[in-house]
């Protein structure tokens, strides 16, 4: 029975790995099927709420005519520079020059660094850049935009100093350099196959770090208008069946948001712009744009380079109507990610808060001698449904963005207010359901929604992730698609608990076969839509559910987890993760997830696997040790889980011992989620986020169950004290 369990299980851990690495063979690089002059016209600091027909007609023929989306331009700190964004052009990758900051980074009240202009053929100061780029392990490399062209003998044309930066080579030089004039600019654009055009940088007043020299005069509005002047300069100036790409490569200031991107040409007609690197409809990130302008030149995709080729995504009419209705699209993704970005951390702030206090009251009223029976009771019922509706958050933090609270004028009120209508609906469902009767009924009902949401969602493309408060930040440009850590923390808990819940029903009637049979088939589910890179595209995932899910399985059969058969499920979710790794790599570069990119990097010789294992470990780290909210919440719920786990006799037992009785699963269960939350706390970046998001779903429904029986112990005592006095 023993081996046979273990072969079985070996056998499924290989299954799911060849399925989630099933996808289409190796293709070459996508190009444009006929090479095309390239015009990149480069700014900065603009968004879609500075379009309208009134006062950026440049910009407002480009959304009219062309495809537009919003534009992640993040490329190392928190707010991107100008001479960040040109760089990170460069190099196809994120890169950022040394700033004034601290030793980890630049911090947002820094002032930017100038863009240097070029000097004799060379951009002065580009050892310091191509130090400080390596240094951020992010594998990029400054120079190759300028050094794939040149290999396959194309020449690249720099206008302004911003251009200069993008089209250097990798040592510096930048043969084909002008600086911008109007006049000379018919001549410039027509050269070579690729221009690069720098027309200036806005830099909101309002908004710069203080000591920052501003070059341009005027404010915001001014800027603005003098920008798209140039911008509609360089349109009038290009070549007939050119193809002309306008985008805002920084930030305005401090603040970081979501900027504009809008090309035009032979390829690009009326609509919307889509990557395959964000899978999100007019929604692409600076680093699509180097790959971009290299396909359309003829040229293939260099090994390494983190975007995709922008393609055309929904076509679209150009009437005034159909524009404005874009720009509404578009003005709604930057305003729902600028928005949501400064509410992430209150409301991370007041969740932690609100766990610890159940946490506490729930240590109050566990105890047996606290107050009379009815007081007890009321307490119980209390401590019961506030579990519930605590636990209830996550899953409608992201049923939220159904509404557009964005919209409204004081986004924190709105979006708290849609929260709490999913919030009110789910815990309704739970707790008033005919299921509510039965110990396990909210807990099944709360898992099952955390599940089906998070679920459905990466299934049909993560829309409600984007700019949700527990979901995917566009500004941070971390994630656009799939499952982040904390989507899985919660999709795994969820997950687990809806295994302890329904297994337990089948020991209950003794069929542990079946039990067995149910909890794997439920985490197996989970292990694919997490996995599969069409779908949640988590490279650390399954290999922190699988351990957990295995020894769920073999407890549920009554096999003893040895060392030996440890390292077996150990080694075999090792094999699966490469499994995985390798056949993801098959895939066409554009259609690879990040963990597919990884083994890529494994094979290499460059290094980059150990940079990517280094910078994710500092990652965790920093916030470790930063986020001292988040890094309270994890040895406070760890403590708690390990504690009933180990010491079931001790203080509050009688709930637990008893919960254990109605629900047979749940310790091992407990245990299961506990080896998941380690492992992808260890094996992930910002891994720290993993146990901590775990924690806000399974802590409640954990007390949830224990109070329960406490009432149903209260109620009884109470009943047979009555009798007894009768």
């Amino acid at each position: 029975m023993t081996r046979r369990a273990l072969v079985l299980l070996v056998g499924l851990l290989a299954l799911v790995g060849t399925t989630l690495g099933m996808g289409a063979p190796r293709s070459a690089a996508a190009s444009a099927d006929t090479p095309t002059p390239v015009i990149l016209v480069g700014t900065g600091g603009l968004t879609w709420t500075d379009v309208n027909s009134k006062d950026t007609p440049s910009l407002w023929s480009l959304l009219r005519d062309g495809s537009t989306a919003a534009l992640s331009v993040r490329s190392v700190y928190p707010n991107t520079c100008p001479i960040d964004g040109w760089l990170g052009l460069s190099a196809g990758n994120r890169a950022a020059a040394p700033g004034q900051g601290k030793a980890s980074g630049r911090s947002t009240t820094d002032p930017c660094p100038a863009i240097p202009a070029v000097e004799s053929g060379v951009v002065p100061g580009w050892d310091r850049f191509v130090k400080a780029t390596e240094a951020l392990r992010f594998d990029s490399t400054l120079g190759t935009l300028g050094d794939t062209l040149a290999t396959n003998d194309e020449c690249i044309q720099a206008v302004g100093p911003g251009g200069g930066v993008g089209a250097a080579y990798g040592s510096g030089a930048v043969p084909r350099y002008a600086a911008y004039d109007a006049k000379q600019l018919t001549g410039l654009v027509s050269r070579c196959r690729v221009t690069l055009v720098d027309v200036g940088a806005l830099r909101d007043p309002a908004d710069i770090p203080r000591g920052e020299r501003v070059d341009i005069p005027g404010s915001r509005a001014e800027q603005v208008k003098a920008i798209d002047a140039r911008i509609g300069e360089v349109l009038a100036a290009a070549p007939s069946g050119s193809d002309v790409i306008v985008a805002s490569l920084s930030d305005a200031g401090s603040s970081e948001r979501l900027r504009l991107v809008a090309a035009k040409g032979p390829h690009y007609g009326s609509g919307t712009l889509y990557s395959p690197s964000t899978r999100q409809p007019a929604l692409v990130q600076a680093a699509d744009l180097t790959t971009t302008v290299l396909s359309l030149a003829g040229m293939k995709k260099p090994v390494g380079l983190g975007g995709a080729v922008l393609e055309r995504g929904d076509e679209g009419s150009n009437s005034p109507d159909a524009a404005q209705d874009r720009l509404q699209h578009l003005v709604d993704l930057d305003d729902a990610s600028h928005d949501v970005h400064a509410l992430v951390p209150p409301f991370f702030s007041w969740l932690v808060y609100a766990q610890l206090a159940i946490y506490l009251f729930a240590a109050v009223v566990w105890r047996r001698d606290f107050g009379s029976t009815d007081l007890r009771l009321r307490l119980l019922r209390i401590t019961r449904r506030v579990a519930v509706v605590a636990a209830s958050v996550p899953a409608s933090t992201f049923l939220a963005n159904l509404i557009p609270w964005w919209r409204f004028p004081v986004p924190m009120l709105a979006v708290v207010a849609s929260v709490g209508v999913f919030v009110a609906i789910i815990s309704m469902l739970a707790l008033l359901g005919p299921w509510a009767r039965r110990v396990t009924g909210p807990l099944t009902v709360v898992s099952l929604a955390t599940v089906l949401v998070l679920g459905l969602d990466v299934m049909f493309g993560s829309r409600l992730q984007i700019s949700s408060l527990m979901g995917l930040q566009p500004v941070v440009g971390g994630r656009f698609y799939g499952m982040g850590n904390v989507t899985f923390a919660l999709f795994a808990t969820g997950a687990l608990l809806l295994a302890i819940s329904v297994s337990s029903h089948f020991v209950r009637k003794g069929q542990r076969t079946a039990a067995a049979v149910a909890a794997g088939t439920i985490g197996l589910v989970a292990v694919f839509v997490d996995g599969y890179p069409g779908w949640g595209a988590d490279g650390g995932g399954p290999p922190a559910l699988l351990p957990g899910l295995a020894y769920l399985v073999l407890a549920i059969l009554g096999i003893k987890i040895t060392w030996k058969r440890a390292a077996i499920i150990l080694g075999g979710t090792a094999a699966l993760f490469l499994l995985v790794g390798f056949l993801d790599s098959l895939r066409a570069p554009e259609k690879q997830s990040h963990l597919g990119r990884f083994f890529e990097a494994l094979l290499g010789n460059n290094g980059s696997a150990s940079d990517i294992v280094i910078r994710k470990f500092q990652q965790n780290m920093d916030i470790l040790f930063g986020n001292y909210r988040l890094t309270l919440l994890v040895p406070i719920a760890l403590v708690f889980v390990i504690y009933i786990l180990a010491r079931p006799t001790s203080w509050g037992s009688r709930a637990l011992q008893r919960s254990y009785d109605a629900v047979p699963t749940l310790r091992p269960g407990l245990i299961a989620l506990l080896i998941t939350m380690t492992i992808g706390f260890a094996i992930n970046d910002s891994g720290v986020a993993i146990p901590a998001n775990g924690a806000v779903i399974a802590v409640p429904l954990i007390i949830a169950v224990a109070v329960r029986v406490l009432e149903d112990e209260a109620k009884t005592g109470a009943s047979t004290r009555a009798l007894r006095r009768g």
